[in-house]
């Protein structure tokens, strides 16, 4: 069996980012970038089913060259090939679902295990997206994955509780925060996915147009938090509740 994980680079989550004085995007210059956490955690996800009958770990990245160090990350934590599709500038989400739709149908996988978003975006849509154009089933929010017999039965979370599903595979998953906590990397593993394979492609190799359809307008920080007021007794802050904030 074997699966395929897309993987993003993007910008650190314990970085905070900062908006460009041109209000166009978030500056990334001189920041630390790493994997998607998201991501991260599908990539952990297709490890740990190497007990359960996967035999290769395909990982994917859509992006610029120094996304090899995401790729280098994965095959670091047990995948075992990685494909770069080079792109310079930013590829949408349909771009990037078009994208892995043509790999999913030259590599032909069994599963595809993403992150649910990206963190810096939040689209929430490539999953969605690339199940639309294969025909496959999904299973969003993934908290629980198990494989048995031709069919992986997902547990996701929905605002009223767990939701169990069975699809039949080939099928797309997506990874929720709970699904699993990733691994860290070792120094060993580290060197010796320096000698795996690593394809390097475009997106007009595949026929792709990844054009943008979408134009940012601004980009603006959130306002800054007002500070807080002290209150008296309880009877002033009952009536603030109700007269000025107007939440009771």
């Amino acid at each position: 069996m074997k699966v395929l994980v897309p993987v993003k680079r993007v910008l650190d989550y314990n970085v905070k980012p900062r908006v460009k004085a041109d209000g166009t995007g978030v500056d990334l210059a001189n920041v630390k970038m790493s994997m998607n956490p998201f991501d991260e955690i599908a990539v952990e996800e297709a490890i740990r089913l190497k007990d359960k009958g996967v035999t290769e770990i395909v990982v994917v990245s859509i992006g610029e060259q120094k996304s090899q160090e995401t790729l280098r990350t994965a095959l670091a934590m047990g995948a075992d090939r990685a494909i770069l599709v080079v792109s310079e500038t930013k590829v949408e989400p349909l771009g990037v679902a078009k994208i892995l739709a043509k790999i999913v149908e030259e590599e032909k996988p069994d599963l595809v295990i993403l992150g649910k978003q990206a963190i810096d975006d939040d689209m929430n849509a490539t999953g969605q997206m690339l199940a639309g154009l294969l025909g496959w089933s999904q299973g969003t929010f993934a908290s629980k994955v198990e494989l048995s017999e031709g069919k992986a039965t997902v547990t996701r979370e929905v605002d009223g509780g767990l939701e169990t599903v069975a699809l039949t595979l080939p099928a797309i998953i997506t990874a929720d925060l709970r699904l699993n906590e990733p691994r860290y990397a070792s120094l060993p593993n580290i060197m010796k996915a320096r000698k795996k394979p690593m394809e390097t492609i475009a997106p007009a190799d595949l026929g792709v147009d990844v054009s943008p359809r979408l134009t940012t307008l601004t980009v603006s920080e959130p306002p800054t938090r007002k500070a807080g007021v002290k209150v008296g007794s309880v009877a002033e802050l009952v009536d603030k509740l109700r007269n000025e904030a107007k939440v009771i």
